[in-house]
């Protein structure tokens, strides 16, 4: 373009500047509202997080190479802010249909991909939802320099200046959406902010060129997405929702039944914590840890100290208040959301103290003792790695009192030979002199318990005898006979080495085969056809 005929306003470098700080701004912010948009139906486990960064980074890089040479052969900035408008528009879409898109991939390769399927679903979704806008913002730079460097005197500081504008764009875009907005406003009005952004800088071009009306089709858009990205349900099937949001660290579900109150913090995966209307067992792995009490020695149960770590809405506390009596509880959660949701609709005793911390870091803070430790830090589909390594579990050790016994949920039953729950048993079989496992009735649970006291068994049967609840008496009868000691292999998990989100997928991967395999039949034989009837 003739210098003399563009817009005015490209002759003031500080708004070809802004272009590039909110240009970085606006990508990190997408990269961070995409692990919120993925998490709670894929999880947000290092794995997705290495797929998001390394689809944005494909992206980038493309969208470098195509802006270098289209600013070459069309030196027209029009042609970079309408790529700008383009991509505003296609961010503030993202709430309104990023959501059909993930679950449509997921339906559509569930009965295609027969291993890691979270690992291609995961990438085909961000590739269809995120990298096109980003490679649009990938050719704000290399648009941009050829713009603004008048001479190769001054190219270097140019280029330097862009740079940083960028990078510090980018800082601001990294924090702005984790601290202020997500936790704030919520991840769709995210991802509408910062559409917003972009609009107005495409808005305040064609302005300048006294070409407005190129912007009323974007910003109608923009409108509409506003609209119909106001419902910004993840789970958008679900109806009467007790509460739905987001935290810095989960996107948090609360489903109330007549019969219960139930916190989910993934879409897809289950159930993370449960109250019971009646006061009665829950029927999932909780009733199953209670034996952890009756496994001390020297102590009846209500005289037991307990710390669970991974605390939830305080389940595992609620229960041993209820049957044991008045035992001193304290729990560590990572996620003070959590603990509010706790107080509110499970009904955690206020005197029950909750630390907002991670497991391990309070571990190190302390130097309490503790009869009962459990572990339920389960996220998503695998256990934090630094809550999984041999130095853990000898952190842990140290915290129990003599005779004090551990109890780990493990979340994915998954037995088989290099699974992850292998991994963990014999990680854990190498700190503790006894080790015992419990599959979990109608789940994939297992529960693991462990002490330096070979007698916990026999505790365990005396402690039994003296229960007055019949229903806790047929659960502890259960649990007893139930138990199987381990015997450990050299599958050892340390804090240099803990590849717990792969091993966490290969039972993702099973649990699915299992659930689709009747699906698969029927798909097979009869088509699209005959699945939509059984539906």
């Amino acid at each position: 373009m003739d210098p003399a005929n563009r817009p005015k306003i490209l002759n003031n470098k500080i708004f070809l500047y802004l272009t590039e700080f909110f240009a970085g701004m606006s990508v990190m912010a997408v990269e961070l509202g995409a692990s919120r948009l993925l998490a709670p139906y894929f999880s947000s486990s290092q794995i997705v997080w290495t797929i998001i960064i390394g689809t944005i980074m494909i992206a980038m890089a493309l969208g470098n190479i195509y802006g270098g040479r289209s600013a070459d052969r069309h030196p027209d900035p029009a042609r970079l802010y309408a790529r700008i408008l383009l991509a505003a528009v296609w961010i503030g879409a993202i709430p309104v249909v990023g959501k059909y898109i993930v679950l449509g991939i997921s339906a559509v390769l569930v009965f295609s991909v027969s291993s890691n399927f979270l690992i291609v679903a995961a990438f085909v979704a961000c590739m269809v939802i995120f990298v096109f806008p980003l490679f649009l913002l990938g050719t704000v730079t290399p648009s941009l320099a050829k713009y603004t460097v008048g001479s190769l005197q001054e190219s270097g500081k140019m280029v330097g200046n862009l740079g940083a504008f960028n990078t510090v764009g980018s800082i601001i875009g990294t924090f702005l959406p984790t601290f202020v907005t997500i936790p704030s406003v919520g991840t769709s009005a995210t991802f509408l902010i910062f559409s917003g952004v972009l609009l107005a800088l495409g808005i305040v071009y064609f302005v300048s060129a006294g070409a407005w009306k190129r912007i009323l089709p974007g910003a109608l858009c923009f409108l509409v997405c506003c609209g119909a990205g106001s419902r910004n349900s993840f789970a958008f099937w679900e109806e009467d929702l007790a509460y739905e949001g987001e935290s810095v660290y989960n996107y948090l579900q609360v489903k109330e039944s007549g019969r219960s109150v139930i916190l989910s913090t993934n879409v897809l995966f289950g159930v993370q914590s449960i109250y019971m209307k009646n006061q009665g067992l829950t029927g999932m792995y909780y009733d199953y840890a209670m034996a952890a009490p009756l496994m001390v020695e020297g102590k009846e149960p209500a005289q037991c100290r307990v710390l669970v770590l991974g605390m939830g809405t305080g389940t595992y506390a609620t229960q041993c208040r209820k049957y044991f009596g008045s035992m001193e509880v304290e729990g560590v959660e990572i996620d003070d959301r959590i603990t509010a949701l706790a107080r509110e609709y499970f009904y955690l005793p206020e005197d029950v103290e909750v630390t907002t911390y991670d497991g391990r870091a309070f571990l190190n803070a302390v130097d309490e003792k503790y009869d009962v430790i459990m572990v339920d830090a389960y996220q998503d589909i695998t256990i934090p790695f630094q809550m999984s390594s041999v130095e853990f579990f000898t952190l842990a050790r140290e915290h129990l009192a003599e005779n004090g016994v551990m109890v780990v949920n493990m979340n994915m039953r998954g037995g088989g030979q290099g699974s992850i729950n292998q991994y963990l048993a014999d990680t854990i079989a190498s700190v503790f002199g006894q080790v015992y496992t419990v599959e979990v009735g109608a789940s994939t649970n297992r529960e693991l318990f462990a002490s330096d006291n070979k007698d916990m068994l026999s505790v365990l049967e005396e402690g039994r005898q003296k229960l007055q609840d019949g229903d806790l008496y047929a659960m502890m009868e259960r649990v007893a006979g139930s138990l199987v000691r381990y015997e450990p292999g050299e599958l050892i998990l340390t804090d240099d080495k803990a590849p717990v989100e792969l091993l966490g997928i290969q039972v993702i991967d099973e649990i699915i085969k299992d659930e689709v395999a009747f699906y698969k039949e029927i798909y097979q034989r009869e088509g699209l056809e005959g699945l939509l009837r059984m539906f």
